[in-house]
């Protein structure tokens, strides 16, 4: 059995495509034929249901060795693989076709197993009768892979009411299991909801509970479970797998819940960074911030140190905020990283453009630092000439003496203090001053909070060992 489980590649800004991930049924038919019997000499079998038992007992323990049958499951596990490994819409077409077919003539080889278990069924009178009962439908639907004759034994072992209270939740997570696997999501959250209330919490149960209202399009519960799950993970000390955060991610994105959206991504490069989960984080703060140019270029800046550049769009976006009449030097370097990686192309109008403006302003540029820094360090001077000051060392990669100008701004009278902090802890984040730039970036409030934020987050990744790589 395929089961389309989380997670998926989010559908981000940047283009990323959502691809499913998929895996091995939860409950397969070696596990489920392992549910311990009740012994004998305890249990209370009536007489009609020990008479129909014995007999059908041995007739299932022997199947597996007549000829037809051993032929109908190589072959059957066989259409399984090449289902599972089958990729392309036709491709999986046509291997769901053979694995059906495999599996109905698997059925048809078990016929006088089902006729027997049928008639079992129907002389089960007392709970245990019923509990043996069921556990023969799962030992027979394992054999003959028939996932619903499984689903209908776990579900009359639950309801016999003979299962030991210790196992009860883990038979509840194995019937919500089943019943996703057959899309009958509404019986799956049920089933799973009662296995987490009974204490069960192994096999990521939280989370295919979360995708059981995902992909029945109630995306909003989905996301809330899916929050609910990671943090039970998290608190019992166990790493969340990537792809949770991804499928919360492209689900909420797709439904442009935009603050799920944030929380998701941002929670995949804090456990995961990588260069594509900072763009995707990246991404969508700019598109749920809808900043102006001074702040676009901070968030840029981000960009520019994670090496996270995910498309042109990036680079223009970076190049658009700096401008090159501004920040000349800047955007020059922006301008010759994107050529380098193949993502801008000189003969593009806009760069050729961007380029000779910012080339015809560099030199006269470059020649008024000494005395714009002059004028910036004067007693007297105000707050607009030393921010401007300030900026066009950090633009030009100064950042000690763009941290020394910052630090006098804020003491002035009217600076724009989230700005001014805000690059104040880029210029210590770039001197390796990483204590002090959390300080300035923890200040930071108002609209840019966001961005400093992600700041923060690039800070406490910069001070902790090698991530673990994304499944």
């Amino acid at each position: 059995m395929v089961r389309t489980m989380l997670f998926a590649r989010p559908a981000l800004a940047l283009a990323a495509a959502l691809a499913t991930v998929s895996g091995a049924a939860l409950l397969s038919a070696p596990a489920l034929a392992a549910e311990k019997k009740p012994a004998p000499a305890k249990a209370k079998y009536s007489k009609p249901f020990q008479a129909a038992a014995v007999p059908l007992d041995k007739l299932i323990a022997d199947a597996p060795a007549r000829p037809e049958v051993s032929a109908a499951v190589t072959n059957a596990e066989a259409a399984r693989v090449a289902l599972n490994n089958a990729r392309g819409a036709a491709n999986r077409t046509a291997a769901t076709t053979t694995y059906n077919a495999a599996v109905a003539t698997l059925g048809a080889a078990l016929t006088a197993e089902k006729a027997q278990l049928d008639q079992l069924s129907a002389v089960a009178t007392t709970p245990d009768d019923k509990l043996y009962s069921g556990q023969m439908m799962v030992r027979l639907g394992g054999l003959a892979q028939d996932f619903a004759l499984q689903r209908r034994g776990v579900q009359t072992m639950i309801d016999s009411g003979a299962v030991a209270p210790a196992d009860l939740s883990r038979m509840q997570y194995s019937l919500g299991s089943l019943a996703y696997d057959a899309k009958d999501y509404t019986a799956a959250r049920t089933a799973l909801s009662a296995a987490i209330a009974g204490g069960y919490s192994a096999n990521g149960v939280g989370a295919l509970l979360a995708e059981s209202y995902l992909v029945d399009n109630q995306v909003p519960a989905g996301l809330v479970q899916l929050r609910k799950a990671i943090a039970d993970e998290r608190a019992a000390g166990r790493a969340v797998p990537a792809n949770w955060y991804k499928r919360g991610l492209g689900a909420s994105y797709n439904a442009k819940l935009i603050d799920d959206a944030t929380w998701f991504s941002t929670g995949l490069v804090e456990n995961y960074p990588s260069k594509e989960h900072w763009a995707g984080a990246i991404a969508i703060l700019r598109e749920v911030g809808k900043f102006g140019p001074q702040e676009t270029l901070d968030l840029m800046r981000l960009m520019h140190r994670t090496d996270s550049f995910a498309d042109e769009r990036d680079y223009v976006e970076y190049i658009e905020a700096a401008d090159g009449r501004r920040s000349p030097g800047e955007v020059l370097k922006i301008v010759k990283q994107g050529v380098a990686a193949g993502k801008l192309r000189l003969d593009d109008i806009f760069v050729s453009e961007q380029k000779r403006n910012a080339e015809g302003r560099l030199a006269a540029d470059t020649a008024s630092l000494p005395g714009l820094e002059r004028d910036a360090r004067a007693g007297t001077a105000s707050t607009t000439t030393v921010m401007a000051a300030a900026d066009a060392f950090l633009s030009y990669d100064q950042p000690a003496k763009a941290e020394e100008l910052y630090t006098i701004a804020l003491g002035k009278p009217g600076v724009d203090s989230a700005r001014a902090l805000t690059r104040l802890g880029i210029a210590q984040y770039d001197l390796g001053k990483l204590g002090a730039a959390k300080e300035s970036f923890a200040k930071v409030t108002g609209p840019r909070q966001a961005i400093a934020k992600l700041w923060l987050l690039q800070l406490q990744i910069k001070g902790q060992p090698a991530a673990p790589t994304a499944p």
